[in-house]
């Protein structure tokens, strides 16, 4: 079905928002919600971190904004790769990174929330990297959508809304699957920081492990016949999963990638840099036929039987570990960095082998459930997408 359009400046009415003095404590002590960029995080919002006084919107180019606004950023560094969307679910007032768009009678305000939010790929294209990423609102507000009437755009707005609805809890299934591995190591084992289950903790990592550092990217081959293989960095090795998805590939000699190449069970783990990358790993599961890693990428080969790769990884990636990095780790300003001698010295905790197997065990079994949940959440937002392009085309 073919719908009119109209540009949205001719629909809706464009407020901008202004941020009381600071110098003025008490303008910051009412009861009326003040929204940043912070606070976008919600489809309805009714709540701020930041409240303010009547006295405060008197003296200041905030504005109160009518229930049912759609609140929009404009100017964040989140515009890198969001556009936060929202809808005001009582009267409010917004600081300077936001617009409002109030609406006329002719357009429903979750219809528009939703038409903009689908234009999010072209709207991010605006943006201007600046002090403050921003972008010409002037754009959006010439920008044409599709205008059904208003009880074909609540049923656009409902389907959409069910859509996403899903997805929420699609991801909300997946965040709880991930929140239980860490309930059923922390009910196996205990408090592995204190060792309150008192195992043995007589040996360090290098005693049953083969520890190495990575290929290093630029150095000199001397004229050896090299071939692309597939390597993984920093940038892919997350705190307790791989990020496959931009896999690169490095020239390197049959002897270096024999040398380097992984194997199912290796632990790989990142030896710094920022602080959040400190010691942070993942278990490798063959996931490519033939890959190897960088020297800034510590590889873990796990040989005593009496240790199992899959405990031994979440182990250095439990609090134990964190606390111990930390300790060991040379540090500079906003950087910290481990090296292989303090690796090999990181100190085991050894419960029976039967434990570890069991509880090796447990995780394939929600290794399992987790793949199920990630292909049943990324099916969801392929719809969502779908749908919400649909909806911008008028076809919906």
């Amino acid at each position: 079905m073919s719908y009119p359009t109209a540009a949205i400046g001719e629909i809706a009415r464009f407020v901008g928002g202004g941020t009381p003095s600071k110098a003025n404590a008490e303008f910051y002590t009412g009861d009326i919600p003040w929204v940043s960029p912070k606070d976008m995080k919600v489809w309805r919002i009714d709540r701020s971190e930041d409240l303010i006084t009547q006295a405060a919107v008197d003296g200041s180019a905030a504005k109160m904004l009518p229930a049912e606004t759609v609140l929009l950023v404009v100017r964040s560094g989140i515009l890198k790769h969001t556009l936060p969307v929202a809808i005001a679910a009582r009267p409010l007032t917004i600081n300077q990174d936001l617009k409002g768009l109030i609406p006329t009678d002719h357009v429903d305000a979750n219809y528009l929330a939703r038409i903009i939010k689908a234009a999010e790929p072209t709207v991010l294209g605006w943006v201007r990297a600046t002090t403050a990423d921003n972008f010409p609102v002037k754009k959006l507000k010439e920008m044409s959508i599709p205008l059904p009437p208003l009880p074909e755009q609540q049923r656009i707005a409902a389907i959409l809304d069910q859509a996403d609805a899903l997805r929420r809890l699609r991801r909300q299934s997946l965040s709880r699957l991930s929140d239980l591995g860490q309930a059923i190591f922390y009910e196996m084992f205990g408090d592995v920081r204190a060792n309150e289950q008192n195992w043995p903790d007589d040996m360090v990592l290098s005693d049953m492990s083969e520890i190495i550092s990575g290929i290093t990217k630029g150095r000199q081959t001397k004229g050896q016949q090299t071939r692309a293989v597939s390597y993984m960095t920093v940038a892919t090795v997350q705190d307790g999963f791989l990020n496959l998805e931009n896999v690169k590939t490095i020239e390197a000699t049959d002897k270096e990638i024999e040398r380097y190449r992984l194997q199912k069970d290796d632990i790989l783990l990142t030896e710094g840099g920022d602080p959040d990358k400190l010691g942070r790993g993942a278990l490798w599961r063959g996931e490519l036929d033939e890959c190897i890693h960088q020297n800034h990428v510590f590889r873990v080969r796990i040989k005593s039987e009496r240790l199992e790769p899959i405990f031994a990884s979440w182990l250095i990636a439990s609090q134990r570990g964190k606390s111990y990095f930390l300790r060991s780790a040379k540090q500079t300003t906003g950087i910290a960095s481990i090296n292989s001698t303090q690796l090999k010295a990181f100190p085991m905790l050894l419960p029976p082998s039967s434990l570890q197997k069991k509880f090796a065990a447990r995780l394939d079994e929600l290794t399992a459930r987790q793949s199920l949940a990630t292909d049943a959440l990324r099916a969801t937002e392929d719809l969502f997408a779908s749908l919400q392009q649909r909806a911008f085309r008028g076809e919906l």
